[in-house]
């Protein structure tokens, strides 16, 4: 590792430039708008948690509804600090849980290009790749669109993997 008082450093001189706060602030704000969106839109439909931080690397929040739920499974909507995307990740309660569904999901179109469970999740699916930012409206309805049509076809493929494999 790097001596950590330079990169601290570094990392104040970038601060205090300020355009890392005020991108990081307005990212978090649009995450919180979009599941205050999400909440009006699919509140019928699904349950959701409180915004996650992370370490600056994503913001995210959890969802899910009765049939996720009793399978000890989650999604979460996630904008990928790094790769600056958004994706839906399919989660489980608990790592046993995890890697239970990633043996039964890792055959899926989405997992086609991983030999391994990703680290945190068992579906990493890329709602959206480019984000464009200067249009808020547009870029939430995209978000909205995406997510509704990949978590409808995950608890497809939930559904549909459990059936064959009882």
């Amino acid at each position: 590792m790097k001596n950590l008082n330079n990169i601290v450093a570094i990392y104040q001189e970038e601060l205090r430039k300020g355009d890392i706060v005020i991108a990081y602030n307005e990212l978090v704000k649009f995450v919180m708008n979009t599941r205050s969106q999400l909440m009006k839109r699919l509140g019928q439909q699904y349950s959701f948690a409180s915004i996650l931080h992370g370490y600056m690397d994503y913001t995210y929040f959890y969802y899910s509804n009765e049939f996720l739920k009793s399978r000890k499974l989650k999604f979460g909507l996630v904008l990928n600090h790094l790769e600056m995307r958004f994706e839906v990740w399919l989660l489980g309660n608990t790592i046993p849980i995890q890697k239970e569904y990633w043996e039964l999901l890792k055959g899926t179109k989405w997992n086609i290009d991983r030999n391994e469970m990703p680290q945190y999740s068992i579906i990493e699916a890329v709602i959206l790749d480019s984000p464009d930012f200067d249009n808020l409206d547009a870029l939430s309805e995209k978000i909205h669109e995406n997510l509704i049509k990949v978590s409808d076809e995950l608890i497809f493929a939930v559904r549909n993997v459990e059936t064959i494999n009882q």
